[in-house]
């Protein structure tokens, strides 16, 4: 049922008279609007919406082919790290053919990088956590064969920038995400405790010297930033919720190893 037209009619009607009476003549006229030739609200937001995940999809991926190239040429690590990942989304075959050609749009020379970015960020508004996600992903891709060159570093700068991160944010992010990596390898490969419990720390942006009560907020701002349905109300694409509730599931996982080692 349309009812931005009410909704506004009355306001304009009370703003402009002043009356109960004008605001009511303001949303008689709303309703003829939403009744015949009125603009479908609800529908315009939904096309916003499409036209949002569809836009983080794409620079998702083309970007990852930037960032892949970004050595001079793409390694087979950066290659298997981008088939992984469409695997771990479970894209189905129509999905994973556009990121397929997305990346490998990324990697063409004179790709515009920095007119992606600001479309990006332009889609997403102040949608923060959002852009935050996308930029994990992009170190992520960066670190596909456990180093990080200074040309790889450069291009993350580049992103980070463009998308309104200081060169502090990134390093704090470079360190986090490298930690949030080696604790969950750690945890399937049987990792000691005392080198979990230094990579769960780092995971959170915390030191063992933090008290309980800053380390809990900083576990809450995280969980917060990563909640997959959060991210998928703000534009995340659904086919790519599986990598957030992973980032989400490791984050909790830092908070409890954490708080144990504390009792």
């Amino acid at each position: 049922m349309r009812i931005w037209g009410k909704v506004l009619g009355f306001l304009f009607g009370f703003m402009l008279s002043k009356h109960l009476i004008g605001a009511l003549l303001g949303m008689w006229l709303g309703h003829r609007f939403d009744k015949g030739m009125g603009f479908d609200f609800d529908r315009f937001a939904a096309q916003d919406e499409d036209s949002r995940q569809q836009t983080f999809f794409y620079t998702t991926f083309t970007t990852m082919g930037y960032i892949a190239k970004a050595k001079g040429r793409v390694t087979e690590h950066e290659i298997a790290f981008a088939s992984a990942y469409m695997q771990k989304l479970g894209l189905n075959a129509e999905m994973k053919r556009q990121a397929q050609d997305a990346f490998r749009e990324g990697k063409l020379a004179g790709f515009p990088l920095e007119k992606e970015l600001d479309t990006l960020r332009k889609r997403c508004g102040h949608r923060q956590n959002l852009l935050l996600m996308f930029l994990e992903i992009q170190i992520q891709v960066a670190f596909a064969d456990g180093s990080l060159d200074n040309s790889e570093r450069e291009a993350l700068h580049v992103i980070a920038q463009r998308l309104g991160f200081s060169a502090r944010d990134l390093d704090k992010l470079l360190e986090m995400i490298m930690a949030g990596a080696q604790f969950h390898q750690g945890a399937q490969q049987g990792q000691s405790h005392q080198q979990q419990l230094d990579n769960a720390y780092k995971l959170l942006g915390v030191s063992k010297q933090d008290s309980q009560q800053m380390i809990k907020k900083s576990y809450r701002k995280l969980m917060a930033q990563h909640h997959p349905d959060k991210l998928v109300a703000k534009g995340l694409p659904p086919e790519m919720m599986e990598s957030a509730k992973q980032q989400a599931q490791d984050i909790q996982a830092a908070y409890e190893l954490i708080s144990k080692s504390k009792k």
